[in-house]
């Protein structure tokens, strides 16, 4: 037995609800961007992912609430900047009290205890907590609308890399070292679980 849904007859929740627990586990981008008077913002985003190696782009998809803008995109679009960490079994807790909302004036960053690190090739700070930090500026930006909902996607351009020297071997991350985190679906998250290896064909 199948069950088949057109997925123009669903709402925006139901899509939301069938989308985020069918396709994963999802890396998640904790994500570090500066507000017009400084301030510092943190916040984690699950539709993410690497678009492509040469030129390094990857992507953060930012939906809106109602008209307005998130901070991390109206961030990132006024200051061409921002940093991506990964997220990992040290640093989940942090990334999750930065899903907070709070106004734009106040750090999520501050609240959840993290420390800012100076980046190398962006004004943004990183946070010290995560052991994988990628330095982006804003490659390209798109809007999509549909209804009463807007999505801002952001290509960001990966400028420079922060790699903690245990999750570094041999030019590749070690993702046991790492312990990486990945979303699922509603309050769910997953560790890394049994990896296992196939040869590509011919």
């Amino acid at each position: 037995m199948w069950q088949s849904i057109d997925s123009g007859k669903l709402s925006k929740k139901e899509n939301y609800q069938l989308l985020t627990s069918a396709v994963l586990p999802r890396p998640i981008a904790f994500v570090t961007s500066l507000a017009e008077d400084g301030t510092l913002n943190a916040a984690p985003f699950s539709f993410f992912n690497v678009l492509s190696a040469q030129p390094p782009l990857l992507s953060v998809s930012v939906g809106r609430r109602g008209d307005s803008q998130k901070d991390t995109a109206r961030n990132i679009l006024e200051q061409g900047e921002f940093v991506v960490h990964i997220t990992d079994e040290k640093n989940a807790e942090a990334m999750n009290e930065t899903a907070a909302s709070l106004a734009p004036d106040e750090s999520e960053a501050e609240k959840a205890g993290l420390t800012p690190v100076e980046s190398t090739a962006v004004k943004v700070p990183g946070l010290k907590e995560s052991r994988i930090r990628l330095e982006c500026k804003l490659e390209q930006h798109l809007v999509f609308e549909e209804g009463d909902t807007k999505t801002d996607l952001i290509i960001g351009r990966v400028l420079h890399y922060h790699l903690a020297d245990e999750v570094l071997k041999d030019g590749k991350i070690d993702v046991h070292q790492l312990s990486p985190v990945a979303r699922l679906g509603g309050r769910d998250y997953t560790k890394l679980g049994e990896v296992f290896s196939l040869d590509r064909p011919d």
